[in-house]
């Protein structure tokens, strides 16, 4: 059917925009797309790695040796430089690509009235004023007003979350524009999908002026967060760093001040700052994150921001889109009611349909398009096939003769049809109730109990449509359908499934302490009824947009504790309910997959996004993007988040531990006047080789039995508490005071600095794998254990005994690291003396920390 270029009053201009017009108006206001914010320069990427307190400190220690002409020790200080440099890079480079997704969804093709002539032209060169035509399955280039429409249906489900497409009619020239997701609305929004009819419309919006433009707006003024665990090694690691300079500064100045030399005092402080500096903590939260997200992919979950792996073990509250997230986002035929009758149906299938049901099933697919876009009508086509297909009731050879298109005045639209073999037409119609009745010519007895009946299935959360049927002569056909005498056949009620899954993941999630709060903008009824299906616990009362809207910050974030379900929110107001958690010291995820959850999503402390029904925008917003879009492997990553968090405790006090003994053995040659006993060399091969392979033992652990049946843990709690810093820096002392010993031992039967130096070496080394057993969560220790539960163990001492043997007694390492060759009793002892830090290390766990598995 044609659809004429026909204007409201005088507003409207049949020829639409000269190409002159157009532009002056595309230089003056730009181009129709959103603004991508600024991208960081490379040059400034590597000057801020470079700032960090570590890169500085193993720059001037490489500098020093070179100035000393120790080629070697600089070449290896300047290569764990690359090592650090090259992780931070590769996760810094990892930036947010949410502002180019929506700008190249706002940017279809576009068909436009310029000069009067038709002309397709790329949608960001539409500008406004333009005059467009749309037709079913074209995406909105613009913000626009309806001129002129032809039973338009248009899909804004990107921008409300609702996946029933909305019916447009025509503008009045006068009324303002509206917010998406109206029925019977006179705008159009970018980005959004035609599902039936075509349409002209005026463009009265372009780029960041349009609805998606303001959430691409919003999107730039929201920054993401550092992790709690972030912010705290962070400000761990810039104490030390300032405490470190402070000392290396005292150590050179006594040195230099003193008859020991510039030189000695400048290498001395900088190997005593490099051993204070906690530098593995970054280092092996990398690690963790790294591995933890390649574990968290062989489950179908993408993580596209390493760092909120371990957020997630902390989450308190999970704020669910319902659409596409709880249910399944398309539409099914879930119930059938005929002359009172009405039949219940599970997931759009039937073994067998009764007769009396068919007539409604056959002219409801006949009130329908045989290829259609509204996934009302996709259903009832789907469901009609299953049953009635094999049937006289299936008419695929039916030819369309004409058709009556939905009106904001008759909410209802009619096919009619030639029937092969009979002299006569079938009409078939569909559409609201009321209208449906009116057209049945119905008694008020009857129309009361079929309002009845759509009011019990709306009840269930339903949408609910009528179906009725004619039949007229060829030359009988009227021009409205209001005119034709139609039978009532009954109703279609609709409903959008929840996910098989949801329920038992919902019940694992209260069980681990977390609250999940359903945000949609569909209705309250709707929004009860799915929250009663998936088992939503707690939900006393409902809060719909229009109650937000009014609400100020402070009312929201003390409502928000109790109210667990939220209906009929626009894009600003699911931030809003994030950031009143926030305020609640709540930790955040927010699950989505429209462009209306962007915003949400980024302002969460975890956003979580649907992988296959997902938009761009969506996915590129969020730190965690589903591939499988099933709602359990929410609940898997939870899981591996306390997992991360309960191993990354044991590392990070391991990594505490070590460092007492490497700063102690740095700083006795400062306060004796021994020759350095571990260089800066040495000092960087332990913290930045072995100790990050040490972490990959702990990332290993499998998770606890019952870790998904505690409460998640405090905002406020840190990693580094008291009785864990305790505990790491008695085992440190331990192993110190063992590695002292053996030195002193070495130098008192007169072996000479090398010798001792390699002994106490060995037994620091062999000592670092010792901590790391007494650390393991085990109970019982033995072989069987540690081969059956973390085979990376294993692997460990074999790679630390090829490395040690290496360094111990291949002439051109031993001249590297300044060792020399030991005897077999020599290296026996240096074994034995570092397997005793073992023991200690478990009789302080019992004396110290009885009750804790970590240790």
């Amino acid at each position: 059917m044609s659809l004429e270029l026909v204007g409201v009053g005088n507003h409207f201009n049949q020829t639409g925009l000269s190409s002159k017009e157009a532009e002056n108006r595309l230089k003056l206001e730009g181009y129709n797309e959103l603004t991508v914010s600024k991208k960081r320069h490379i040059l400034k990427l590597i000057f801020d790695i470079a700032k960090e307190p570590m890169i500085f400190l193993l720059i001037a220690c490489g500098v020093v040796y070179l100035f000393l002409g120790d080629t070697s020790e600089a070449v290896l200080l300047m290569a764990s430089i690359g090592v650090i440099f090259l992780i931070t890079f590769f996760q810094e480079r990892r930036t947010e690509k949410a502002l180019e997704a929506l700008r190249d969804l706002s940017s279809p093709r576009a068909l436009v009235v310029r000069d009067g002539q038709t002309k397709r032209i790329a949608g960001r060169d539409v500008v406004r004023g333009d005059i467009i035509i749309i037709s079913e399955g074209d995406r909105v280039p613009a913000d626009s007003a309806i001129i002129n429409t032809d039973h338009l249906g248009v899909d804004e489900s990107l921008l409300t979350g609702e996946s029933v497409p909305v019916e447009k009619i025509v503008w009045d020239g006068e009324q303002k524009i509206e917010r998406p997701g109206q029925q019977s609305s006179s705008f159009i929004y970018s980005s959004t999908l035609v599902t039936s009819g075509r349409a002209v419309a005026e463009v009265l919006s372009i780029g960041s002026k349009t609805e998606v433009g303001r959430i691409g707006k919003s999107l730039v003024s929201l920054q993401p967060e550092q992790t709690l665990l972030q912010k705290e090694v962070s400000l761990v690691v810039k104490r030390f760093a300032t405490w470190s300079g402070i000392i290396c500064a005292v150590v050179v100045l006594s040195y230099g001040l003193s008859s020991r030399g510039w030189l000695d005092g400048l290498l001395s402080g900088l190997a005593l700052a490099i051993s204070l500096l906690p530098e593995e903590f970054p280092v092996v939260l990398t690690v963790f994150m790294a591995i933890g997200a390649w574990r968290l992919s062989h489950r179908n979950v993408l993580t596209r921001q390493m760092p909120v792996i371990e957020t997630l073990g902390s989450v308190t509250v999970l704020c669910v889109d319902k659409t596409g997230t709880l249910t399944q986002n398309r539409m099914t035929i879930s119930a059938l009611a005929v002359d009172g009758s009405i039949l219940n149906i599970e997931n759009n299938k039937l073994e067998g349909l009764d007769e009396k049901y068919h007539n409604l099933v056959e002219y409801a697919v006949l009130a329908s398009h045989r290829d259609p876009f509204d996934p009302m009508e996709q259903a009832i086509r789907e469901f009609g096939f299953n049953t009635l297909a094999q049937t006289e009731h299936w008419h695929a050879n039916w030819e369309l003769k004409k058709q009556y298109p939905l009106s904001s005045k008759l909410m209802a639209m009619s096919m009619v049809w030639s029937k092969t073999s009979t002299d006569y037409f079938a009409v078939a119609c569909k559409g609201a109730t009321e209208a449906v009745i009116d057209l049945c010519h119905l008694s008020s007895e009857r129309s009361t109990k079929i309002l009845n009946e759509v009011e019990e299935l709306a009840k269930q959360g339903m949408r609910v449509l009528a179906v009725a049927r004619t039949k007229v002569l060829p030359d009988q056909i009227v021009e409205s359908q209001h005119d034709l005498d139609f039978e009532f056949l009954g109703l279609l009620a609709f409903k959008d499934p929840i996910r098989l899954e949801v329920r038992s993941a919902l019940q694992e999630c209260y069980g681990a302490g977390i609250r999940t709060i359903m945000i949609t903008g569909d209705y309250p009824s709707t929004a009860k009824v799915i929250a009663s299906d998936i088992g939503l616990k707690s939900f006393n009362g409902i809060i719909t947009g229009e109650e937000l809207d009014i609400m100020t910050d402070e009312e929201l974030t003390k409502k928000i504790k109790e109210v667990s379900i939220f209906a009929r929110v626009v894009p600003e107001q699911k931030l809003r309910i994030v950031q009143a958690l926030k305020a609640n010291d709540e930790i955040v995820v927010m699950t989505g997959d429209g462009v209306n959850d962007a915003p949400s999503l980024k302002a969460a402390h975890v956003g979580v996004a649907m992988g296959e029904r997902g938009t761009d925008v969506a996915r590129e917003a969020a730190a965690i993007v589903l591939l499988d879009d099933n709602f359990t492997s929410i609940v898997n990553a939870i899981k591996q988040g306390r997992t991360i968090f309960d191993n990354l405790l044991r590392a990070m006090s391991y990594v505490i531990a070590m460092h007492i003994p490497i700063a102690g053995l740095a700083l006795l040659p400062v306060l004796t006047g021994f020759p350095l006993i571990l260089t800066p060399v040495l000092i960087v091969f332990i913290e930045l080789v072995i100790d990050p392979t040490c972490s990959i033992v702990f990332e290993a652990e499998s998770s606890a039995p019952n870790i998904m049946l505690r409460q998640p843990r405090k905002l406020k709690e840190k990693l580094f508490s008291r009785r864990v810093v305790t505990m790491s820096i008695l085992q440190g002392v331990v192993i110190l005071a063992i590695c002292v010993f053996v030195y002193l031992l070495f130098a008192w039967f007169g072996r000479g600095v090398e010798y001792a130096r390699t002994a106490t070496f060995v037994t620091l080394i062999v000592s670092n794998i010792s901590i790391i057993i007494a650390t393991r969560r085990q109970k019982n220790i033995d072989v069987r254990n540690y081969l059956s539960n973390n085979k990376t163990l294993l692997w460990l001492i074999a790679g630390i005994a090829i490395s040690l043997l290496s360094v111990v007694y291949v002439p051109i390492l031993q001249t590297t690291f300044g060792f020399m060759s030991l005897q077999l009793i020599e290296v026996l002892f240096s074994l034995l003396a570092g397997v005793m830090s073992w023991f200690f290390m478990k009789i302080l766990a019992k004396v110290y920390m009885p009750r804790s598995e970590s240790f």
